[in-house]
């Protein structure tokens, strides 16, 4: 849709997606972008401005129920796919994570758990010793892939799910597969440089950057439709805080790679943003596609 006429402009925090998806089944082209703090809704024809904004006053009177609701043959359609067609590349990090809680939960030598770690490692006695990375560059992201524990696995999983999926099905699967790599690079880079040479891994930093992501892009992208609720953004980031306090490591959790999590949610924070600025700029906020 190259042209558009404005119907109306909502708040920043409504969702507007009810009368999008309405509107687009009766056949009218229409699409949803942020400009000066607000949402705009266009169409393409100017003889449908006037309906369509009835449509949607009608809507926030009450006299019209607009649900989202996937068609029960779509559904089924869905399920007989599989749900990796909808989110493949989340769906290969989840399967990568458990591969990589495996290799530690069964007791896989220090040889073979020393590929996959940030710097490579030796056992000589009772101490470690680090080498360097040299050109191995696939320890720049491996470290995500590493797990330590039952809850350690069960908590980035069900995370990874929930936001890695909603941004895949939304953004698409190569924009999910380039912020995995820019947010893994950056997390287990900074755990790193702040840490040490040491043994760490876990897709929490990536989790982090995916919450980071999802608050400040759909924020400025309403249309994206998929800023975490307020109560998983205080569970998480409160959970944050008492990491960085310690108090998670006094409870026996573990050492807790910190520096990891705060550069992965900053990072991801800051690609949201810039994604998000990028397209108001073209003029394509997302809305147009699926819904």
């Amino acid at each position: 849709m190259h042209e558009g006429h404005v119907v109306l402009r909502a708040p920043a925090g409504e969702d507007l997606r009810p009368v999008v998806v309405f509107l687009q089944q009766q056949g009218v082209r229409c699409r949803v972008y942020e400009a000066g703090g607000e949402q705009v809704l266009e169409v393409a024809d100017p003889s449908q401005v006037e309906a369509a904004s009835a449509v949607y006053a009608a809507w926030r009177a009450g006299d019209i129920q607009l649900e989202l609701r996937a068609a029960p043959s779509h559904a089924q359609s869905r399920l007989g796919r599989g749900v990796w067609r909808e989110a493949p590349v989340t769906l290969l990090l989840l399967l990568l994570s458990v591969a990589g809680f495996l290799l530690v939960y069964l007791g896989a030598s220090a040889q073979r758990l020393s590929l996959f770690t940030f710097t490579p490692f030796v056992i000589s006695g009772d101490s470690l010793r680090f080498g360097e990375m040299g050109r191995e560059y696939w320890r720049l992201l491996t470290p995500a892939f590493l797990h330590f524990g039952w809850l350690h696995i069960v908590f980035n999983s069900l995370w990874l799910w929930e936001l890695g999926a909603r941004i895949e099905r939304r953004l698409g699967s190569v924009h999910m597969l380039g912020l995995f790599i820019c947010i893994a690079l950056v997390s287990n880079g900074s755990q790193y440089l702040f840490g040490g040479p040491s043994i760490f891994g876990g897709m929490s930093g990536v989790v982090y950057g995916l919450l980071g992501f999802s608050f400040c892009g759909a924020r400025l992208q309403p249309a994206w439709g998929f800023e975490p609720s307020r109560p998983i953004m205080l569970l998480m980031v409160g959970w944050l805080l008492l990491c960085i306090a310690g108090v998670v490591e006094v409870l026996g959790f573990g050492a807790i790679a910190n520096a990891a999590h705060v550069a992965g949610l900053l990072s991801g924070a800051l690609l949201g943003v810039f994604l998000a600025l990028l397209a108001r700029r073209s003029g394509d906020s997302g809305a147009s596609g699926r819904l």
